[in-house]
Formats: structure tokens, C-alpha cells, sequence
């Protein structure tokens, strides 16, 4: 009965991870504003700072917050202002609420990234599990990325390009029965901390003179620069070093995203039998290893391969790097998650130095720098010790 009840409790959680991924839609969308309102290319790159910004400045005071909200309301708040911004551009559809509906939904999904993953320990105790369920949350995340570009182009194929925006209130419907689900299910709350100890932004960057946590934390940016760098390069190599056209290098992105969610859902397999730590370092050399070939080899099957061998061997290490520092310090499990996802702006970093790179030695300088996160990674894993 009581495993019944985790099970009852866990799925809701689990499926929460789905509506995270919703923030990927920015890429495939962003060409339909863009021709809806005959934006600028500078404008419409300010699409995704719309979404991804608020990681930045929200993940901390929420992490904050939510000891006194509770870490399963923070997330149905974060799903009430998705819902909210999915329904925008229906009531008056311009730039503004369009501007409006990516808004919320970056600012919805930061503040599910800040709860979502505490909530999980809420369901699982069991160190390792939480690991597995962490990965396996990343995997449903990776699936809902995949998907988003297919929930636009639903909207596109039954409605017209001129209705695109319809793919907002879909979005908007599968996130309130997201929130319903979880409303339903019995989740008890985690200890809430004394009110009267007010907890300042300060109090949790304070957290970062632990060696330990420092070095987790500047993992998740490396990995999230990781992440978001490939992805960014992937298209650009094979058309800078074999000529592929616009239609075929959609095919490199494709290719990492599918390997990143096979490598995320074999290691939420994998992570409840294995050693966190020991699967972290196997995998980081094995990254190394495929960013080499992909420098020094110039054959395009060859560099496929090692693009999704990028995605494949570095898809479990932002869960077991969160898990860890969640380890490190439990009772202060909240402001840790604010602090970690703070890290998420890594993404926003490391992109503008790869650029620089290219343009200063070449396509091969972009490698070197996802190289360079990846190098930082290895230290990480085999430099941390928890107790």
C-alpha cells in the first residue's frame, strides 16, 4: 500500500518534467512572430532572452519563497502562470501579448525548475533513486523538447501559419491538467523552516564558500553551456566543413536531442544500480573523447556521431550533479535548488564566447570552448567528496 502511494504521488511530479520542456518551443516559434509582425532578426533573437532570463533573476528569491509557500504550491503557482501566458494571445493577439505569453512562460518554467526538482525528494527518500527519478525527469523534459516543434506545427497544419499561435493554448490546456493531476495527488509537505528566520539573497550566495558547493554549482553552468553550445554549433560545423544546406543541417540538432533523451533515459535505468559518481566520471571521459574526434576528424558521418555522442554521455550529468548538491546540504534543499538553477544562465554565457571563438580561429574554436566546459566537468567529477 505505501509503495502504492509513492507510485500515486511520484507520476504527477514525473509528468511535471513534460512542461518544462515547453520552453523549447522559442526556437521553431520564433520564426512564425518573426514573419507575423515582419520583426528584425535583432528583434526576434530577443525571443528566447524572454523566456531564459528569468532563471537568472528569479531562481534564488524563489528557492527563498518557497520554504514558506511549500515546494508543491511553488510548482502549481509556476503552472498558474503558464496557464495565464498560454492564454494571452487568444484574448488580443499582437506583439505585445505574444511578447507577454513568452514572458510567462519563462518566468512559469523558472520557477517550476526551482521547485519541480526539490519536490521529487518529497516522494523519494532513497538517495539513489532520486538520482534515477532526477534523470528520468530529464528524460520526459527531453521528450516534451522534441514534441514542442510537432505541438506548433499542429497548430500550423490545422489552422494556418496566420494562427500559429494556437499552439499556446494547447500548450496552456496540457498545463492545467498537469496542475490538476498534481492538486489530486497526496504529497506530503517537507518540514517548513522556522518563518521567523528570514532567509536574504545573500544567505544563499553565502552557501557558495563551501568548496563542494562551488564546484557543483559552477557544474551546472559548464554543463547547462554544454547543453546549449552543441546545439548551437551542431548546424554551423557541417555546414562550415562539408557544405550542407539550410534543409540538412537541421538534421545535426535533431541527431543531438535524440542521443541526449536514449542517454537520459538509459541512465535513469542505469543510475539505480550504479554509483552516481563513478557513472558521472565514466561518462565525462567518454564526452571528452567524442569533443576530440569532433575537433580533429573532418568526416561528416564521424562528426554525426560525435555531436550525438556529446548529447549521449552528458544527458544524466545536470541530475547528478543537482542530486549531489542536494546531498551535500538537505536541509537547506530549497535554497540550494534556487541557487543551482541560478546556474542555468550558464547557457547565456558560454554561447557569446563560442561565437567570439569562431569568429576568431574558426569553426574548430567552438569545439575548443565546449571542450573547455567539459575539461571543467572532469574536475568536478572527480574532484567532489561528499561525505
Amino acid at each position: 500500500m505505501k509503495k502504492r502511494h509513492s507510485i500515486t504521488a511520484l507520476m504527477p511530479v514525473l509528468f511535471g518534467f513534460f512542461i518544462m520542456g515547453f520552453c523549447d518551443i522559442v526556437g521553431i516559434s520564433s520564426d512564425y512572430v518573426q514573419r507575423a509582425f515582419q520583426w528584425s532578426s535583432g528583434m526576434t533573437g530577443f525571443v528566447p532572452s524572454l523566456v531564459f532570463i528569468w532563471f537568472l533573476f528569479l531562481g534564488i528569491p524563489v528557492g527563498n519563497r518557497m520554504n514558506r509557500w511549500g515546494r508543491k504550491n511553488t510548482v502549481l503557482l509556476s503552472m498558474g502562470i503558464t496557464v495565464v501566458g498560454m492564454l494571452l494571445p487568444l484574448l488580443a493577439y499582437n506583439s505585445a501579448t505574444c511578447m507577454a505569453a513568452y514572458a510567462l512562460l519563462g518566468i512559469g518554467n523558472a520557477i517550476l525548475q526551482v521547485s519541480l526538482n526539490p519536490l521529487l525528494s518529497n516522494v523519494v527518500t532513497n538517495q539513489r533513486l532520486l538520482t534515477s527519478s532526477l534523470t528520468a525527469g530529464q528524460v520526459i523534459k527531453a521528450v516534451s523538447s522534441l514534441l514542442g516543434p510537432e505541438i506548433v506545427m499542429l497548430a500550423v497544419s490545422h489552422y494556418g501559419e496566420e494562427h500559429w499561435y494556437y499552439c499556446f493554448p494547447i500548450l496552456g490546456g496540457i498545463t492545467l491538467l498537469s496542475a490538476l493531476w498534481l492538486v489530486l495527488s497526496p504529497i506530503r509537505r517537507e518540514e517548513a523552516s522556522n518563518p521567523s528566520q528570514a532567509i536574504s539573497i545573500g544567505d544563499t550566495f553565502g552557501l557558495l564558500k563551501d568548496r563542494t558547493i562551488l564546484l557543483l554549482f559552477l557544474g551546472i553552468f559548464f554543463i547547462v553551456g554544454v547543453d546549449v553550445a552543441t546545439n548551437f554549433i551542431s548546424s554551423k560545423l557541417m555546414a562550415a566543413r562539408f557544405g550542407w544546406t539550410e534543409a540538412e543541417v537541421k538534421f545535426a540538432p535533431q541527431v543531438y536531442f535524440l542521443s541526449r533523451t536514449v542517454g537520459a533515459l538509459l541512465g535513469a535505468f542505469l543510475l539505480t544500480r550504479l554509483s552516481s559518481i563513478k557513472y558521472f566520471q565514466v561518462n565525462i571521459l567518454a564526452c571528452i573523447a567524442s569533443l576530440l574526434a569532433l575537433a580533429f576528424v573532418e568526416n561528416s558521418i564521424a562528426n554525426l556521431a560525435c555531436i550525438g555522442g556529446v548529447g549521449f554521455f552528458a544527458s544524466s550529468v545536470f541530475s547528478i550533479i543537482y542530486a549531489m548538491a542536494l546531498q551535500a546540504k538537505p536541509r537547506k534543499a530549497n535554497q540550494i535548488s534556487g541557487l543551482m538553477i541560478t546556474a542555468v544562465a550558464g547557457g547565456g554565457v558560454v554561447t557569446p564566447v563560442l561565437g567570439f571563438a569562431i569568429g576568431a580561429i574558426g569553426i574548430v574554436g567552438g569545439v575548443y570552448v565546449v571542450l573547455a566546459c567539459v575539461l571543467y566537468l572532469t574536475y568536478c567529477a572527480f574532484g567532489v567528496r561528499l561525505e
